[in-house]
């Protein structure tokens, strides 16, 4: 699997340390920036790329941080094939990927505790969608995204 992951300057620390968690996992890790916080950027141009790079294969993942995660989840949201959740902890981090197919994990540098990142992508990384009942949820938000009509 590859992951890639992106974060502005107000969460670039978390990123280096989400970044150590992967390489320890084994896994191939592309960095899209930023590279520093001691200059502002603006989030949505990396959380573009880093969403365009994971819509193009199923088995690509990434993980986009800001301070507050909302900002680099509305950005890849916009981009065809990517599927941004916004977890504070473990078990949303699990629930997005069982019940929507979350291909892309985002965090709140301002909330998400040290303590609490390696589980939080441990158990992201390891939670597989569910299908079922879900899968015809996960359809109908691939309906929207191409401006078709969903039924009640």
């Amino acid at each position: 699997m590859k992951v890639f992951i992106g974060a502005d300057h107000r969460g670039f620390k978390l990123k280096q340390e989400i970044i150590k968690v992967l390489t320890k996992r084994g896994l191939d890790v592309v960095d899209m920036g930023t590279s520093t916080d001691k200059e502002s950027c603006d989030y949505p141009l990396i959380g573009y790329n880093v969403a365009r790079e994971v819509a193009k294969s199923k088995d690509h993942r990434g993980i986009l941080v800001c301070m507050t995660g909302i900002g680099q989840a509305i950005t890849a949201n916009k981009v065809p094939g990517a599927y941004a959740a916004l977890c504070y902890n473990a078990e949303a981090a699990r629930l997005s990927r069982e019940h929507n197919n979350a291909n892309i994990l985002v965090l709140g540098a301002k909330f998400t505790k040290k303590a609490d990142l390696h589980k939080i992508v441990k158990t992201w990384l390891e939670a597989d969608f569910e299908g079922g009942r879900h899968q015809r949820r996960v359809d109908q938000i691939k309906k929207i995204e191409k401006g078709l009509k969903i039924k009640s």
